[in-house]
């Protein structure tokens, strides 16, 4: 496969097409782009290097002759592309998802008509039932349906969930879930839905609830048809999400999935009788777990809670890769649905990104940026965090010097007040801000108002905030964390990997729940053995199986049968 050469200047009308191409085709699969084997057919050879290169820097595979093929992305003609699928059928493995991306640049390349009859597998993305069923076709040149399609959105959220699905059926079949009655409070959307129903089906009885700006009315409205409790509303009011909240805590649950801790941090403040009928909650955020550690340390929690975050299988890829891809997509989305008039200059290819905090989801959001050829600096206050971003290739600054010039900063932080007043103040007229962190302030909007902020709406989930000053900003969605608020959430792969680790957190509750420590607890080990091996299965890798003479991990003790290691007895014998 051709590559750009990384001493020309990439032509940024080429980046903006694959880059639009690219983000089409996430936003109405909802899938992962990281991880994903690809391989390009025709075009132009400058638009396949660019596109090449751009996947890949996505953390995309490039597909060789001996392995299959997830995404087949065709620029070239039409037989062309007829050719290329049906080699790409041939050679995929059994029921694997085969995805048909029409990403010509200026006419299509894919004959849709050419493949039989297709039917609608979730808005912007047709399966091809003639064919086979996990054969889909997109095509970045049209706009998606803008029916909601709530079940069909579920169904496909399913399919592409195999390692949760893989963990729930083992409950099933344990019986491990019967009579324990489950609160999830979570981002209310398909793939959380597909949670509600693998945890229905294996035996629970689950109730679910979720924040305003969390909430899809038709995805609730699905659920409460299968007979699972929604205490939910897209339009509630604050007072009105606090009382859907306790509405479904009056259901006593005995294990609560959060979000935030919000919800089991109401269980202490409204319903403390509940606690010693509960088996314990689980915590799926950073942000989520500091206020809990903060409990416990006072004693205060009263309950067990997983931290569900501190997987690796969640960790390591919901924050950097999921949230690194869906938040940096979402904005730039959103900048590209204003109007003209008024549509900021933040070019793909070469404008300057800044990075507030450099945790996972920061390293995610920077590699993300990098790729689609932003000039990153990274702001951390912490010196070895900021080591890690100069170390990777990234400028670093003081966030108040490095917003000076940016066309688009994202804070990565889920600190309140990272972008202060006096950030706001610093950053350069027009400055595009957008949150990835996803706690109440992270943007000191409420400081601004104070100071006599004016906000105006300029398009959809974009205003523009106005010192007294003169410096002005342009804000998406009120702060809000905007994967979540103004997208759908991270991609179906990575949100697998991270309810497989709550069903494995529920699995710990239900079975040691009495045993565990009135404190956050981590996750059991093993959790993360079997999510990871599931998924690599899924991403069509093998590794070496439990209990083979390579293992599943090095061992930390030299086996009997094996002599030590020559250096621990270079002065003599260790015994």
């Amino acid at each position: 496969m051709p590559r750009a050469d990384p001493t020309a200047r990439v032509d940024p009308a080429v980046l903006a097409w694959a880059s639009a191409a690219v983000r089409h085709t996430a936003r109405v699969t909802n899938m992962l782009l990281a991880a994903r084997r690809f391989r390009i057919v025709g075009g132009d050879p400058r638009d396949v290097a660019v596109l090449h290169d751009l996947l890949t820097g996505l953390g995309a595979r490039p597909a060789d002759d001996a392995t299959g093929v997830d995404q087949l992305w065709c620029l070239g003609t039409p037989e062309e592309s007829v050719t290329a699928v049906e080699q790409a059928i041939a050679d995929r493995p059994r029921r694997s998802t085969l995805l048909v991306i029409d990403a010509g640049r200026h006419v299509p390349a894919v004959d849709e008509d050419a493949f039989g009859p297709t039917a609608l597998a979730r808005p912007g993305v047709l399966g091809v039932p003639t064919t086979s069923d996990d054969v889909f076709l997109v095509s970045t040149g049209r706009d998606p349906e803008d029916d909601p399609a709530a079940e069909a959105r579920i169904r496909w959220a399913r399919r592409s969930m195999p390692v949760s699905r893989a963990v729930a059926d083992d409950l099933r079949q344990g019986g491990v879930l019967r009579g324990t009655r489950i609160g999830v409070s979570l981002f209310l959307e398909p793939k959380t839905a597909v949670l509600a129903l693998l945890l229905q089906d294996a035996g629970a009885e689950v109730v679910a609830y979720a924040h305003a700006d969390e909430t899809d009315d038709a995805v609730a409205d699905v659920l409460r048809r299968t007979g699972i409790p929604v205490h939910a509303s897209s339009t509630a009011s604050v007072s009105e999400q606090r009382d859907l909240a306790l509405a479904m805590l009056d259901t006593r649950p005995h294990v609560l999935l959060d979000d935030g801790s919000h919800v089991i941090r109401l269980v202490r403040q409204e319903r403390p009788e509940l606690l010693p009928t509960m088996l314990g909650a689980a915590e799926e955020t950073t942000s989520g777990l500091r206020p809990l550690r903060v409990m416990a340390s006072g004693g205060e929690l009263g309950i067990p809670v997983v931290a569900v975050n501190d997987a690796r299988t969640k960790t390591f890829f919901d924050n950097r890769y999921g949230t690194g891809q869906s938040t940096v997509f979402a904005a730039l989305d959103l900048l590209d649905g204003l109007d003209t008039t008024v549509r900021p200059a933040v070019p793909v290819g070469r404008g300057s990104a800044v990075v507030a905090g450099y945790g996972h989801v920061g390293e995610g959001v920077a590699l993300v940026l990098r790729a689609l050829g932003f000039r990153v600096t990274v702001a951390d206050p912490d010196p070895v965090r900021a080591l890690q971003a100069l170390f990777a290739g990234y400028a670093v600054a003081p966030l108040t010097e490095a917003v000076r010039d940016a066309d688009l900063v994202m804070s990565a932080s889920g600190v309140p007040d990272t972008i202060s007043l006096a950030v706001l103040r610093a950053c350069a007229p027009g400055t595009v801000v957008a949150v990835a962190g996803g706690v109440d302030q992270e943007v000191a909007i409420g400081d601004a108002v104070a100071a006599g902020a004016v906000r105006t709406q300029i398009g959809r989930k974009v205003e523009r905030v106005s010192l007294p000053d003169g410096a002005h900003v342009l804000l998406l969605d009120g702060g809000g964390c905007i994967n979540i608020t103004a997208a759908e959430g991270n991609p179906i792969e990575i949100m697998d990997l991270s309810f497989a680790a709550q069903l494995g957190a529920v699995r710990m509750l239900v079975e040691r729940g009495d045993e565990l420590e009135r404190a956050v607890v981590p996750i059991d080990p093993e959790v993360d053995a079997v999510t990871a091996r599931a998924a690599l299965a899924a991403f069509g890798t093998v590794v070496e199986p439990p209990g083979s003479p390579v293992g599943t991990t090095w061992p930390t003790a030299q086996p009997v049968d094996r002599a030590p290691d020559v250096r621990t007895r270079r002065f003599g014998d260790p015994a």
